[in-house]
């Protein structure tokens, strides 16, 4: 089970010494030059994992608020939709996960892509069209598990929850992100429930580290009780 967060809450250099992976967040806004992602990655340790999150060109609209700032000059976007902007975006989110050495993709799809057939087949013709030299993970809001799984089956996808308010209906690796502040006892009721714990709020640092360190209490302890039954 790996423990980070959604971006860096804090130094690289200081969370490279804490955490063994982060969700790259500048990608969904505006992806980074590949030379500073390759420095990134030079930076890091050689264990250390980056998860990307998909570029939201991809899947937001251009009226979504977190284009603000962006400074994007764009005739459409997002939703999968089968055009040209859609399609470079994830050239560029490609190029920069494999830079980074990333193994998953996120694309976390706003409200507004609701539960649609035009969506659906959007999402077809997309991912039966990129590459799949990834794992990709898919977070819905608002559509029913019934249909998530249904898509995540036919197109390979994780399907990626918050643990405090779904379920995973689909896929062997588990990602978790948890986007909500938590009691203890909750965030510990978390250890070996999943693949990736990522945390995305505003206590996400300290969140993170309470959450690692009773996993290393716990995988400590199994690791001495193992050598005791050995003699």
């Amino acid at each position: 089970m790996k423990i980070g967060c959604c971006g860096f809450p804090i130094a690289m250099e200081k969370y490279f010494e804490i955490f063994e992976v982060v969700e790259v967040q500048k990608t969904f806004y505006k992806p980074p030059n590949p030379k500073t992602a390759n420095k990134w990655r030079e930076r890091a340790p050689e264990n250390f994992e980056f998860t990307v999150k998909a570029w939201q060109v991809i899947t937001h609209p251009l009226s979504s608020p977190t284009y603000r700032k962006t400074e994007l000059s764009l005739r459409d976007a997002g939703f999968f939709k089968p055009i040209k902007e859609v399609f470079e975006a994830w050239n560029i989110t490609k190029e920069i996960s494999k830079v980074l050495k990333a193994k998953f993709i996120l694309f976390q799809t706003p409200r507004s892509f609701k539960e649609r057939e035009e969506n659906i087949k959007n999402m077809k013709e997309f991912f039966n069209t990129i590459e799949k030299n990834f794992i990709f993970g898919w977070e819905p809001r608002g559509w029913r598990n019934e249909t998530v799984k249904r898509v995540c089956q036919e197109l390979s996808l994780i399907h990626v929850v918050d643990p405090f308010e779904n379920s995973p209906t689909w896929g062997e690796l588990k990602y978790f992100r948890v986007h909500k502040n938590h009691s203890e006892e909750e965030i510990y009721s978390l250890i070996n429930k999943a693949d990736y714990i990522m945390f995305n709020n505003p206590f996400m640092l300290r969140d993170a580290e309470k959450l690692k360190k009773r996993r290393d209490e716990v995988e400590g302890k199994n690791y001495r009780n193992s050598k005791k039954l050995s003699f």
